[in-house]
């Protein structure tokens, strides 16, 4: 009962698809830089720093002129970039306007059985319109990935997948800091010519590459200062 709440509920929540301002003296870590992304806004909500994900159609502009019908989050594809603390507790919602069923699965973090988000095993599918809410705490640090656990070859075909970082909860030594920390998912597509729709159906004869969902000339570049 309590991992579902009604659509018209999450209309409520706020739009996820700003970009937060630079660090602040108050963020223990060096925050992501997600080049062509975003990383995701939190709010506190009874203890948990909860996150809301739009599960979602997504235009997404691969490179300059070239339109191209995906799935995503929030908007965007990959989705906006979860940024936490080991030993945080988080809340996040996950809406779904995408036209089936869908779930989160958190690739490689230790969550309880329930929060596991694969479709037919640890949970039912999230139907269009519903909101589940996934709960658990952060055991562990270091970079890992959301993407679905239903129909998973159309809907991460299409685009469906995110970062989620979890930075230790004890600084780094300071020769193991880094300066500036990118995260980029590499994605094979196939296209049809003269199409705008991935056909996901195509497993080996791609025809773009992308970085983070955008090809040359459209990738942002890797912003550093000499020395970092």
């Amino acid at each position: 009962g309590k991992l579902w709440n009604s659509f018209a509920a999450a209309q409520t929540a706020p739009a996820t698809n700003s970009i937060p301002g630079p660090q602040s003296s108050a963020i223990p870590y060096v925050p992501i830089v997600t080049p062509n992304g975003s990383s995701l806004p939190w709010t506190m909500e009874d203890g948990f720093k909860t996150f809301r994900l739009i599960a979602e159609p997504v235009k997404r502009e691969f490179a300059p002129g070239m339109i191209v019908n995906c799935w995503g989050y929030n908007g965007q594809t990959p989705g906006p970039t979860i940024e936490a603390i080991e030993g945080d507790h988080v809340r996040i919602y996950v809406e779904t306007p995408v036209p089936e069923a869908t779930t989160v699965h958190w690739h490689g973090m230790i969550v309880p059985n329930g929060m596991d988000g694969v479709a037919g095993v640890t949970q039912p599918g999230i139907q269009p319109g519903e909101t589940c809410v996934y709960e658990f705490e952060l055991k562990q640090h270091g970079t890992h990935m959301y993407h679905p656990h239903a129909d998973e070859m159309v809907q991460m075909a299409l685009g469906m997948q995110g970062f989620f970082v979890i930075h230790p909860r004890e600084p780094r030594p300071a020769d193991l800091r880094v300066d500036r920390d990118f995260c980029i998912f590499l994605q094979e597509w196939f296209v049809p010519p003269g199409g705008a729709t991935p056909d996901p159906m195509v497993m080996t004869d791609f025809n773009l590459f992308t970085l983070n969902s955008r090809a040359w000339p459209g990738t942002a570049p890797l912003l550093v200062r000499k020395n970092q």
